[in-house]
């Protein structure tokens, strides 16, 4: 298929270059026992503090453990009827619990992760538990053939970078500001091997110099325009109040949270000025090249959609 057009399907988005029927993928070997944790705290205890450590610490700590951390605004546990925000770190570790709390305990004692808070089980079963909680022995692989088709939430998912840990003030701020509605945020460490590879081989450029990604996420179930402007209006002001703690020039995003506030598409006669505005932001550097091959294979622009890859203009 040549090398500009398989390098541009290992990430560039769906729905702009073609149709894949069929792929390979490289596994990677795992240990037969993998160990995970949820440690909750709450801001009015030593939440700041643990946040504070987290983005030293998830983005550099050793490979084989990945920590990531929600932040939800919740009615406190110690003050009725007062807001709060809950900060939960879950965490997978490629390796025992003895070895786990021992590196937690020299690199994040704010955690104060205990043995009795970890869970040892095989990878398989940790996927269950990423899933939806379940603890080992009690639900079998097999639910995850289970995708409920008929049911479903209406949800909003937008995203950022972070590249300079965001100060206590700065969190301070933040929590008063999650609390006026129902948006969380959810932190996910890079660093590791993301950041050995380079931004320019694959399509997907947040590598070195990103040291989370931040999902904002609301969830409601009431159907109708009213709800539904609601609680997109509230993930819109909540990424708003985040401008200034987050990537800029451009102001990175993540495509899988595929997010139409940043821009959409019409395929117009402005279709690449149009592209370039959310194009930029999902694939920093690496659009242009995108661009390049989408008009080599599709120049007519066959398979588009909302914020798919555009072809360079035609010259009249």
């Amino acid at each position: 298929m040549g090398e500009d057009l398989f390098w541009a399907i290992r990430g560039g988005g769906g729905g702009s270059f073609g149709v894949i029927i069929s792929y390979k993928l490289k596994l990677v070997p795992v240990p037969e026992t993998v160990t995970v944790f949820r440690v909750m705290s709450y801001t009015e205890g030593n939440a700041t503090d643990v946040v504070l450590r987290w983005q030293e610490v998830a983005p550099t700590t050793v490979d084989d453990l990945w920590m990531r951390m929600l932040l939800q605004p919740v009615t406190s546990p110690t003050n009725k009827g007062k807001k709060t925000v809950r900060i939960s770190i879950l965490a997978e570790y490629l390796g025992n619990a003895n070895q786990l709390v021992s590196i937690l305990g020299k690199e994040f004692p704010e955690l104060g992760l205990k043995k009795e808070d970890c869970l040892e089980m095989s990878w398989i079963e940790s996927v269950l538990w990423w899933n939806d909680g379940s603890t080992p022995n009690v639900t079998k692989p097999e639910v995850l053939l289970d995708r409920n088709l008929d049911q479903a939430s209406f949800g909003k998912r937008k995203s950022d970078y972070v590249q300079t840990p965001i100060s206590r003030e700065g969190l301070e701020s933040l929590w008063k500001k999650m609390i006026e509605g129902k948006t969380g945020l959810v932190f996910n460490p890079y660093g590791g091997k993301m950041a050995q590879i380079s931004a320019s081989d694959a399509p997907f450029p947040h590598r070195a110099g990103n040291l989370f990604k931040i999902q904002y996420s609301v969830n409601w179930d009431v159907a109708g325009e009213e709800a539904t402007n609601e609680y997109l209006n509230q993930s819109r002001v909540l990424y708003s109040f985040m401008t200034p703690f987050v990537s800029k020039n451009p102001r990175s995003a993540f495509l899988n949270y595929r997010d139409l506030d940043i821009g959409v598409n019409n395929f117009g006669k402005n279709s690449f000025e149009q592209g370039k505005v959310y194009g930029l932001m999902y694939f920093n550097d690496n659009f242009d090249r995108l661009v390049k091959v989408k008009t080599a294979v599709d120049p007519g622009n066959f398979f588009r959609n909302e914020q798919s890859i555009p072809p360079l203009p035609s010259k009249e």
